[in-house]
């Protein structure tokens, strides 16, 4: 299993995406649950149009794989995903995503994947990549980690999936509005002992 871990968008690291990439079929399943608490479809619609573009630009074939249409539901999710290369997921609310992934079984596909190093890739931003580590605890100083999009009876998830073991910070000391935030997770973190790696916008880490 290979990761492609950007802070915001793809990143700076285009070129190498394409080559760890080159010998599958080019296929992304685009998971963009992390923006299921947005009330403005416009703006969402848009922002995934341009994900989506950025992807399409690289030569993939992007398709938008809406968890909520597997909820409880996990073999059909398995079933759809084995059509794929590359799962992508985008930007938005980390608790959001994570009950998303909690849901559709999703988290436990993908800890599966890696425990047994099937050939796909894992790529994505900010939301995307904060719930591959051990907690989620620090982001809840960016993310509101009580949005119930689900409904009320869903409990906020703390721990994330713990493929890695440090924590994502993404946005650090860079030009968007979460930067700030960003500055007083970091804190949180080492204050808390939680092990952690920061990345600007633009900066990626690759596991291959």
């Amino acid at each position: 299993m290979k990761f492609y871990l950007s802070s915001f968008k793809i990143g700076s690291e285009e070129q190498k995406l394409k080559e760890i990439t080159k010998n599958g079929n080019k296929k992304v399943a685009y998971i963009n649950n992390a923006l299921d608490f947005a009330t403005d479809l416009e703006r969402r619609n848009k922002s995934d149009a341009m994900d989506i573009s950025d992807l399409e630009r690289l030569g993939f074939a992007v398709d938008i794989l809406d968890l909520k249409q597997y909820f409880h539901n996990p073999i059909e999710l398995e079933k759809g995903l084995d059509h794929y290369d590359v799962v992508w997921a985008r930007g938005g609310n980390s608790f959001v995503l994570r009950q998303a992934m909690r849901l559709s079984g999703f988290d436990e596909i993908v800890k599966k994947y890696f425990t047994n190093n099937k050939d796909i890739l894992y790529g994505g931003y900010s939301a995307g990549i904060c719930n591959l580590g051990p907690t989620l605890k620090g982001i809840h100083l960016v993310d509101d980690p009580y949005l119930n999009p689900y409904g009320e009876s869903y409990e906020t998830i703390w721990e994330g999936l713990n493929i890695l073991d440090y924590a994502l910070v993404p946005h650090y000391k860079s030009d968007h509005k979460e930067s700030k935030d960003i500055d007083r997770s970091i804190t949180y973190m080492i204050d808390n002992k939680i092990p952690f790696k920061a990345l600007k916008d633009g900066e990626v880490i690759i596991i291959e």
